[in-house]
């Protein structure tokens, strides 16, 4: 088997290609087609085709608030990493990413939390639009899931996509019941690159591209 000769600006255009033409018959509805193609195009996994799940009119309100200056807040600093900051400030957008905070991991310590819980409680203080992405901790799911039935905080989206075993699916599924608009990876699939990728997806689309 001989390698294909792709021009290094072709490549994601030719993988998307490549991706169409595997999944076949299977369509995607079209205002959510970018986010799920992505997800697929990160991990070569075709599950997001059918596990990625979005709450009614999830994208359309996502790409409303991107337009007006939105915060990403993530739950690691890998997921921070691979949002496009290029997008970001062309976009009037920032991303933050709380968990290597001096002032989160005491507040942990001392309420026997998780560092991921004592993020979220952060996030909340900030008195600004967010979308919050969570690829890798159940426990910010089930912490946001707690400050929106309290009233205290209720972020514009949540990207839901933490992957692994112990409440991860239980999480999601909280988040899903939520009443907020949301994004979320039915079952344990997920992590740090699709959260990046499914908000690049958004800022993308919100820039036209």
């Amino acid at each position: 088997m001989k390698p294909e000769y792709v021009r290094p600006d072709e490549i994601e255009k030719r993988s998307f290609e490549m991706i169409e033409a595997e999944l076949g018959d299977r369509k995607i509805p079209e205002e959510i087609k970018p986010v799920v193609m992505r997800a697929i195009h990160t991990s070569a996994d075709f599950d997001y085709y059918d596990n990625l799940c979005f709450s009614e009119n999830a994208v359309k309100t996502a790409l409303d608030v991107i337009k007006k200056g939105a915060v990403f807040v993530t739950d690691t600093n890998m997921a921070l990493s691979g949002i496009n900051k290029a997008a970001l400030h062309k976009l009037g957008c920032e991303a933050m990413c709380f968990m290597a905070d001096n002032d989160v991991a005491e507040n942990a310590s001392r309420n026997g939390t998780t560092r991921a819980q004592a993020s979220a409680d952060k996030a909340a203080a900030l008195g600004r639009p967010v979308i919050y992405a969570v690829g890798n901790a159940p426990t910010a799911l089930i912490r946001l899931y707690e400050l929106i039935e309290s009233g205290v905080f209720v972020p514009e989206l949540i990207i839901g996509v933490p992957v692994g075993f112990v409440n991860v699916v239980q999480s999601k599924e909280m988040i899903m019941t939520s009443g907020v608009p949301y994004i979320v990876s039915r079952g344990r699939k997920g992590g740090s690159n699709i959260a990046a990728a499914i908000c690049n997806a958004l800022l993308y689309m919100a820039a036209g591209r």
